[in-house]
């Protein structure tokens, strides 16, 4: 007789990854799913992001999927706001929480009331 246990075991291997490995691989599986994707950030290029977490991805996918932008969250907030709005798919990294405050402009005066211009 099996237990409910053995009935719900995954059916491939478990593997161990970090936070950032999970994050990279999740972006990547993305970007390489659907031409609509693409990451946006402070060093998230060739620098690899401010704590390695995009990697390899400009590598992978290129400057025009993997997009290092200017010092700016309010800037790189309306660009992702911009892009989604013409349906593209941005995944936009900031680098600290702190600065998530600085994009708030573009996410809860311009993004939430679009729909209503």
């Amino acid at each position: 007789m099996s237990t409910l246990i053995e009935t719900l075991e995954p059916p491939v291997a478990e593997r161990e990854l970090t936070y950032a490995e999970a994050i990279r691989e999740a972006m990547a599986q993305a970007i390489e799913a659907d031409p609509r994707v693409f990451l946006l950030g402070e060093d998230v290029g060739v620098y690899g992001g401010a704590f390695g977490v995009s990697g390899d991805l400009v590598h992978r996918f290129g400057t025009e999927r993997v997009i290092d932008t200017p010092i700016s969250e309010l800037g790189m907030a309306g660009v992702a706001v911009g892009a989604a709005i013409t349906g593209m798919r941005p995944i936009l990294e900031i680098q600290f929480s702190d600065f998530v405050t600085l994009a708030m402009e573009q996410i809860v005066n311009q993004a939430a009331k679009i729909r209503f211009m």
